[in-house]
């Protein structure tokens, strides 16, 4: 199992070695070949949540819940405050790691077989991914490629799990 700790050099250092192996290539994303089962990956990128993330995203896809968007309501909830729309922390946590893992070489998202948000993530939260390769298998239609099996991580800045997504990518296959 190859483990790459979060932020810092060593996840440069993959992303470094993984796209000078690959010699010129247009995209830094693994192949199919290149993902194996217990691969994890601590992105180097992070992202403090804030106030415009949460109204912007909430307003553009019509989720008017005031617990998104009224600061007044959401006083009076157990949080106190108002939470971060999970929609947009899923697509967070999926996006975040798409430079060291599906940036070119992904043919498409074949969907999620669990999504959890343990705890709530409020404005000026801070995430970080991880991402693990839970397994991988042939194309059954596709001789160009094969189906990667992903879990990713989102945790806050006290290292709490905030999303979990086990997500199915249909992976190319490096070319012959």
């Amino acid at each position: 199992m190859r483990s790459l700790p979060v932020p810092g050099p060593s996840c440069q250092a993959f992303v470094t070695r993984h796209t000078s192996e690959r010699q010129g290539a247009d995209m830094p994303g693994l192949y199919f070949e290149e993902f194996e089962s217990g691969l994890v990956i601590d992105h180097p990128t992070r992202r403090t949540v804030s106030e415009y993330d949460n109204v912007l995203f909430s307003s553009l896809t019509l989720n008017l819940a005031p617990l998104h968007l009224d600061a007044e309501y959401s006083k009076n909830t157990e949080f106190g405050e108002r939470l971060v729309n999970s929609l947009y922390i899923l697509g967070l946590v999926c996006g975040v790691p798409v430079p060291e893992t599906t940036l070119g070489t992904t043919v498409a998202n074949l969907g999620f077989e669990e999504i959890t948000f343990p705890k709530p993530v409020f404005h000026g939260d801070t995430i970080h991914v991880r991402t693990e390769i839970i397994g991988k298998r042939e194309s059954k239609s596709r001789n160009d490629a094969g189906i990667v099996f992903f879990r990713h991580l989102g945790l806050n800045q006290r290292d709490e799990v905030v999303c979990n997504a086990r997500r199915n990518g249909l992976m190319l296959k490096r070319p012959s």
